[in-house]
């Protein structure tokens, strides 16, 4: 079956499935090639006739990400602004959820398997998923060696606002109510939630937000996004000023450059890569410009997105997957080093490392590295920016995903990106379920969607399968832990996360 719709640029076709109407691949802004490649998104041309939309569109031009996220592919190209929409009545006037992939801005797409929109329109909700402008394409910060591209360091964020204006004018052809738009996403997707906080650019284009295992701490600093940005042109051989020599770059051979460059972050070259060295992500949004005048958390505490709701959280062991690769690796030694450096100081560091140890009884040094590097990265993030935006708006909620994959024998535990198949629901597709594997818990996704739902719907994540809720406070700081059994804890792994006082 079939169904049509009509947005501001002309007629879309897209598909009827189990009831569903199914959208694909439908363009929000003109395609990056030629003068929009480091621009700010431009509008798109009217079409005429009825466009299809049945097939997933282009996608930023990326490699695989690594084991265990890597999934085949969909083909890329300079017509990558699209997204899809998944609803279940065009005529109705249904609250908005629209998600951000992660992917540490350089992979990801909205398209993944793990993304499909289907649960949340069977309760009532329409959902949007984008894709944007990744790597250098999309967070390249120009603006000191060509001033023609000011933008550039923002792009992908920019295309991020231009789909979220494409929505408020369009949203209403699938059934979806503009004024009841929420905005969601994990990893860079988070990051990309709390920027959209942050920025004056998309202030009244959303009224709630879920940052998931991404905080407001991310970012690069204008100075710091000039430096890499002229090791990508040393390297692509352009000299800063000559446009006609950026202009003969092809894709393929600024892709080659991007890859480059993240070799040296993935080495912690701080030489060139600044604060960027640490989170080994050269790409991504530039602070300390008109778009972020300021870091997110700083922006946000500032109260940029005062009135906004906002639930927020993270899995309890993160890092886990990123590390266990390289566990034969891990000694003492190692861990000791990397507790001095994170903390600034052997003394503070080895002090931190006692704590966590005496937390940890019988922990490897890979795993308490890990739990380092979870707090560091996403927990402590998290909670400043539940706190920072306390002060703005009574309406915040925090979580915490506890519930451990029995994949790879056990060892990622309760990972970074592993609540993703849960918040969809989509536990039952071996596409989208490759971290939770083949028998993971229904009851676990039916707590955590239905919140999500719920939060969609009511600015409330509270429903009957989960204990009272209470909202965020620093007295005692209820989070919600999502687990077989979910219950709610207080002041979760205080002792550890006071000792990132004036670290992070």
């Amino acid at each position: 079956m079939e169904t049509v719709v009509q947005v501001a640029q002309g007629q879309l076709r897209g598909s009827v499935e189990n009831g569903l109407h199914i959208f694909k691949g439908v363009p929000y802004a003109a395609p990056i090639d030629g003068p929009n490649r480091f621009r700010a998104p431009q509008p798109r041309e009217s079409w005429s006739g009825v466009r299809d939309a049945t097939t997933i569109g282009l996608i930023s031009r990326q490699a695989p990400l690594p084991p265990p996220f890597g999934t085949p592919l969909p083909e890329a190209g300079a017509d990558c602004l699209n997204l899809n929409v998944w609803s279940p009545d065009v005529t109705g006037s249904l609250p908005v959820y629209v998600w951000i992939h992660g992917g540490a801005f350089y992979g990801g797409s909205g398209v993944e398997a793990v993304y499909d929109g289907a649960s949340f329109a069977r309760n009532g909700v329409v959902c949007v998923t984008i894709n944007y402008r990744l790597g250098a394409q999309g967070f390249l910060h120009l603006a000191d060696h060509f001033p023609e591209f000011a933008e550039s360091g923002n792009a992908g964020l920019l295309d991020q606002i231009a789909a979220l204006k494409w929505v408020q004018q369009n949203i209403a052809a699938f059934g979806g109510d503009p004024s009841r738009v929420t905005i969601a996403g994990e990893s860079a997707g988070g990051m990309s939630v709390s920027s959209l906080m942050s920025t004056s650019l998309a202030k009244g284009l959303f009224t709630q937000a879920i940052p998931q295992s991404g905080a407001g701490h991310n970012g690069i600093s204008a100075k710091t996004a000039s430096v890499i940005a002229g090791e990508v042109l040393r390297r692509l051989e352009v000299k800063p000023g000559d446009s006609a020599a950026l202009d003969a770059v092809s894709d393929e051979r600024l892709f080659e450059v991007q890859l480059e460059v993240m070799a040296q972050a993935f080495e912690g070259d701080s030489s060139i890569l600044g604060e960027a060295a640490a989170s080994t992500m050269p790409f991504q949004p530039t602070y300390d410009t008109a778009i972020l005048p300021k870091r997110p958390i700083e922006l946000i505490e500032a109260g940029s997105a005062a009135g906004i709701k906002v639930l927020t959280g993270t899995t309890m062991q993160e890092s886990l997957v990123f590390m266990i690769a390289m566990s034969p690796m891990f000694s003492e030694e190692m861990l000791e080093a990397m507790v001095t450096a994170t903390f600034g100081s052997a003394e503070k560091g080895l002090a931190a490392l006692a704590k966590y140890r005496a937390n940890r009884p019988g922990a490897l040094p890979l795993q308490i590295s890990a739990a380092v590097e979870t707090d560091r990265m996403f927990i402590v993030p998290c909670r400043r920016l539940a706190d920072a935006q306390l002060k703005h708006s009574p309406d915040v909620w925090t979580y915490r995903f506890d519930w451990a994959t029995p994949v790879y024998g056990g060892a990622l535990g309760a990972c970074h990106a592993l609540e993703l198949v849960f918040v969809f629901n989509n536990l039952r597709d071996p596409a989208a379920a490759y971290l939770s594997g083949d028998n993971a818990p229904q009851d676990v996704a039916d707590a955590m969607h239905q919140a999500w739902v719920a939060f969609v719907k009511t600015g409330h994540p509270q429903h009957a399968g989960i204990p009272e809720w209470p909202r965020h406070n620093t007295d005692n700081r209820p989070m919600m832990q999502f687990n077989t059994t979910s219950t709610l804890g207080h002041n979760l792994c205080a002792d550890e996360i006071a000792l990132w006082d004036g670290v992070l």
